[in-house]
């Protein structure tokens, strides 16, 4: 019990360390999102009074009284779930615009994270089971896709299956001229005849790395000396490899993976980028590019919770399996 009270201490803590850099970063940039819709305004021709500006500050949270009200006012609207409003997509709330693209990231980053894992691992078993094998002599290459830059990967890909090969769309989430979202068939399967090609990105980038971690575990783990015993009780070579060796190869990869799905809700910004795909990642490079920081701040705090969150699964996990873990705190 004392270990995961502690755990949890610890989490409060850099969960409490992270909400406040959310909040002083932004203010220690230089600009100001009123003076920033003010200027648009502005340029638009529209007319701005005394009036206008102090609503937008109320809007917009602009600066009023000092830090410490500031932050404390900021604690009170975050637990009401109030991240303020998009200056990008104004009037929106923060809390919608990042709703609606939410879901195309975890769908996308998501099930290519677990393909890819499912993938490389299996690859990668099957490596440190028979090393020397094509199999084995395929890491290298595997390897090299990884080292490749996203957005190179991406574009050749756009090249080759979009405009030579005219196989799957280039750009978007789904068919806006013949498909009305909602849950329908059409609509799923317009998704994932866009996303295909993204996804396939993803896959190839990071399947290496698991098949690697993988192959190099199976070969520690058969070295030791419960796998040399039970191959002396001459059990089936394929239990071997499942029941003692990859069972316990894994271990390491479960824990790489549980912090990799903490960080699919970051999305990946340069193949969203690459494919004008409506997720997390497109839509901070979007209040990047805007000064939206209330966006900013939304977004990046939704990715720290996640990635918390993941972490406390993988040592609240990590204490259940791993008695000595528990022992050592």
């Amino acid at each position: 019990m004392r270990f995961y009270l502690q755990k949890i201490v610890f989490y409060v803590v850099a969960l409490w360390a992270a909400v406040t850099l959310n909040f002083l970063i932004p203010r220690l940039m230089p600009g100001n999102p009123v003076d920033i819709m003010i200027a648009k305004m502005g340029a638009a021709g529209q007319p701005i009074t005394a009036g206008t500006r102090h609503a937008l500050e109320v809007e917009l949270g602009g600066s009023g009284g000092s830090l410490i009200q500031q932050y404390g006012a900021y604690i009170v609207n975050l637990l009401h779930g109030n991240l303020g409003i998009s200056l990008t997509n104004f009037p929106e709330k923060v809390t919608t615009v990042i709703g609606q693209a939410l879901p195309w990231t975890i769908a996308l980053v998501g099930m290519a994270t677990i393909i890819s894992f499912i993938l490389g691992i299996g690859l990668g078993m099957l490596a440190g089971w028979k090393r020397g094998s094509w199999l084995d002599n395929l890491i290298p290459v595997t390897t090299m896709f990884q080292a490749v830059p996203y957005f190179w990967l991406a574009l050749i890909l756009v090249l080759v299956l979009t405009r030579v090969l005219s196989l799957f769309p280039y750009a978007g989430g789904y068919n806006v001229a013949t498909t009305v979202p909602g849950l329908s068939f059409q609509f799923i399967g317009s998704a994932l005849y866009y996303g295909f090609l993204p996804a396939v990105t993803i896959v190839i980038s990071s399947v290496g790395g698991w098949m690697l971690g993988m192959r190099n575990m199976m070969v520690a783990t058969l070295s030791e000396d419960y796998i040399v015993t039970a191959e002396a009780k001459g059990l089936k070579p394929s239990r071997v490899r499942m029941t003692y060796a990859a069972r316990n190869a894994v271990l390491p990869s479960l824990s790489g993976f549980a912090i990799s799905l903490g960080f699919v809700v970051a999305g990946s910004i340069v193949t969203e980028q690459v494919f004008s795909y409506p997720g997390i990642g497109q839509l901070l490079f979007t209040a990047v590019s805007n000064d939206d920081y209330a966006l900013m701040q939304g977004v990046f705090l939704v990715i720290s919770l996640s990635v918390l969150a993941a972490n406390l699964v993988v040592d609240v996990l990590y204490g259940l399996i791993d008695p000595r873990t528990r022992a050592r705190s």
